[in-house]
């Protein structure tokens, strides 16, 4: 089956290559890796794109930084001949080198960004043997150098082969689409838009560009044609009356088409969506969608999900997105790399904001000294920020440039032994700006210097106020001691949470968890959301409020919670399996749909006859029944949360149940707690 349906692909590749269009054929299937070995090379294992060789932890709980090959047969077709062919890469973890036929064709240093190479010279008709070296060793040449994350190896994103005439839109323009749709000015009356398109031509010779702007509906709004005799081409528009990209209200995307053609008959095609929007951020009022105010509060997310590591398929990211819309989130920030495109795409479409940053974090957990001195680092940091502003230009989700993470100051003092990173940060916070002048940069820091104001737009903070330990004065004094030396640049809140195991429980009153302990009750974790949540609400000025994190990840460097190797601090698990109390906190703030929620649920063994019960509902009055007899009707608080005080469970089986109630809806909620006296 595999093999017919790989044929009937390829002659559907012929037939449209046959009219000089651009062809793109996956990949991901037929590949085999095998270690790298002083030894004989051992028998290569059969393995499917995205791959990692490292999902899962080795026995001593390391994971491997090493050298890996992967091999695969490419089969070039006679309808190929005249014509060029390229390798599309979406993600290679993290330096790689690419040969076909054993000469090296190209490479490419880091793992989180596409790469596009040429191949057209390099093959011949029939079979050709493609191969990959993959390393994802440390190097201090290649972002990420430190960071509280595992760097998985291997060809994690899909591979494409694409095939065009001669002339092309240019698949090679830092992997990037080719085409950039530039909003020069969009206000609710028009959008003024320039559509730049970069070729790849051999012959200029009655070359037109033709390009369409369609609605939803597929309705054509604009329509422009030029000559195509240069390096770009750009064709300006304005469309009037444009339905905004407006977030999840109404994520409406219009759909650009630009045809490169010859005598009336299509050479190259390149197809992309976009949404016209305009936004900006205010020191007091926080951001700004389309001239309204828009609450930007959210999650950071890492790429990492249960037995694949990176190594996402579709319905993964079909199952975060889910979880995504259901808490209520209006942002995420893309921690800490350009994450893969389909987060992107999904974003687009669902109205979620985006901050998406390269990966050069700090140490993380780690104490890693001297980098930033590196000319290899500079120049893969420089490189990196080119291929996601370019691969990633046209999507309106996308609002934020980010810089850095936790890059540490040499303050002289306690930072002494730190490369100073200003002038760098200042560079890539320069060029950004010159790639991109549309959107807003930004960075995450956790330290408390104020020698970053001014190299970058907006400024946010990574605390963690009531699990680190820095009390008594929690996140909201901070914050407006941060906002009063700022001197007007607007600022928010990159990162905040707590660690917590769903299989570890925890009472108010008992000793409190410690962060680098073993036990992180999933209690305590919900208690420090809700107050963090209750100062960042009260303070309309942060642009952004971000939570760490979405999901349970992979951290090698991590010995706490219930296992070694993992940052629990997710709201949802490593598996997505189970969303924890503090969760349905959020969800009970963040949306309007009616729900109840018990907490603590997972606490069912118990030994203490008197508790407290709490409910998170977004409903206008919650009434609680024990073992079937009403407790009591209280109104949620202001965070959404209904508590009753010293309620006495019976010896055995309690069955706990909330009935929350708005008007004619009824939500009901129910759980059992066994009481062992």
């Amino acid at each position: 089956m595999k093999r017919i349906t790989s044929l009937i692909a390829m002659a559907l590749a012929a037939a449209v290559s046959a009219f000089g269009q651009r062809t793109e054929t996956s990949l991901d299937e037929g590949w085999f890796i095998r270690p790298i070995t002083a030894n004989k090379n051992p028998e290569p294992t059969p393995v499917t794109l995205p791959h990692t060789w490292n999902a899962e932890y080795l026995p001593d709980g390391t994971y491997n930084r090493e050298m890996m090959v992967y091999t695969r047969k490419l089969e070039v077709t006679p309808a190929m001949a005249g014509k060029r062919l390229f390798l599309y890469f979406e993600g290679v973890n993290s330096v790689c080198d690419v040969f076909v036929n054993k000469r090296t064709v190209g490479g490419h240093k880091g793992g989180y960004t596409a790469f596009c190479i040429e191949i057209t010279d390099a093959v011949r008709q029939g079979g050709n043997e493609l191969e990959v070296w993959v390393s994802n060793a440390y190097r201090t040449d290649v972002l990420p150098i430190s960071g509280d994350f595992n760097i998985y190896g291997g060809i994690h994103r899909p591979c494409h082969l694409i095939v065009t005439g001669a002339d092309c839109i240019s698949p090679l323009f830092h992997a990037s689409p080719g085409v950039f749709i530039r909003q020069n000015k969009v206000n609710d009356a028009a959008a003024d838009i320039t559509v730049e398109t970069v070729l790849s031509i051999k012959d200029k010779e009655g070359l037109t560009l033709h390009t369409v702007i369609s609605d939803a509906s597929g309705k054509e709004v604009a329509s422009a044609s030029a000559k195509a005799d240069g390096e770009s081409v750009k064709q300006p528009f304005n469309i009037q009356d444009p339905i905004l990209w407006n977030g999840r209200e109404n994520p409406y995307l219009y759909t650009v088409t630009v045809q490169l053609m010859r005598d009336g008959r299509v050479l190259d095609e390149v197809v992309q969506q976009t949404g016209f929007r305009y936004f900006r951020v205010d020191a007091d009022k926080g951001f700004f969608l389309n001239g309204k105010p828009l609450d930007l509060h959210g999650f950071c997310r890492h790429e990492d999900f249960d037995g694949r590591g990176s190594a996402l398929l579709p319905e993964d990211y079909d199952t975060d997105f889910d979880l995504i819309m259901e808490s209520g989130a209006t942002m995420m920030r893309l921690a800490h790399y350009p994450h893969a495109e389909p987060v992107y795409r999904h974003s687009d479409e669902k109205g979620i904001i985006l901050w998406t940053e390269i990966p050069m974090c700090g140490p993380g957990g780690y104490d890693y000294t001297g980098y930033l001195g590196n000319d290899g680092f500079r120049e893969n940091a420089i490189q990196d920020t080119y291929e996601l502003v370019y691969q990633k230009f046209n999507h309106p989700s996308v609002c934020f440039w980010g810089i850095f993470n936790e890059i540490l100051v040499s303050d002289g003092t306690r930072f002494v032994e730190y490369d100073n990173p200003i002038p760098f940060i200042s560079e890539i916070n320069d060029l950004y700006h010159k790639i991109d002048p549309s959107r807003l940069t930004t960075f995450a820091t956790c330290v408390d210097e104020n020698y970053y104001l001014g190299i970058s737009d907006l400024i946010a903070w990574n605390k963690y106020f009531g699990w680190y330990g820095n009390e008594p004065n929690g996140i909201g004094p901070f914050m407006d001691q941060a906002k009063a030396d700022a001197k007007g640049q607007p600022v928010g809140i990159s990162e905040y949470g707590a660690g917590a195991s769903i299989h570890h429980h925890w009472l108010p009153g008992e000793s409190r968890p410690e962060p680098r302990g073993r036990f992180h009750g999933e209690e305590r974790q919900a208690l420090v959301h809700e107050s963090n949540l209750e100062a960042i609400q009260s303070r309309p000025y942060l642009w952004s409020k971000i939570i760490w994190v979405f999901s349970d990840f992979h951290s090698s460097i991590r010995k706490e919670g219930d296992r070694d190797g993992f940052n629990d601090k997710g709201l949802v698990t490593y598996d997505r399996k189970t969303r924890k109390d503090a969760f349905f906190l959020y969800k009970a703030n963040w949306t309007t749909d009616p729900m109840v929620y018990i907490t603590s649920r997972r606490y069912t063994d118990r030994t203490q006859a008197v508790t407290d019960i709490k409910v998170y509902s977004n409903m206008d009055e919650v009434t609680l029944f024990l073992n079937g007899k009403k407790v009591g009707k209280v109104k949620p608080d202001n965070l959404k949360r209904a508590i009753w005080k010293g309620v006495s469970l019976q010896p055995g089986e309690n069955t706990v149940t909330a009935e929350g109630r708005s008007r004619k809806t009824k939500k009901t909620d129910t759980c059992t707690w066994t009481l062992n006296q």
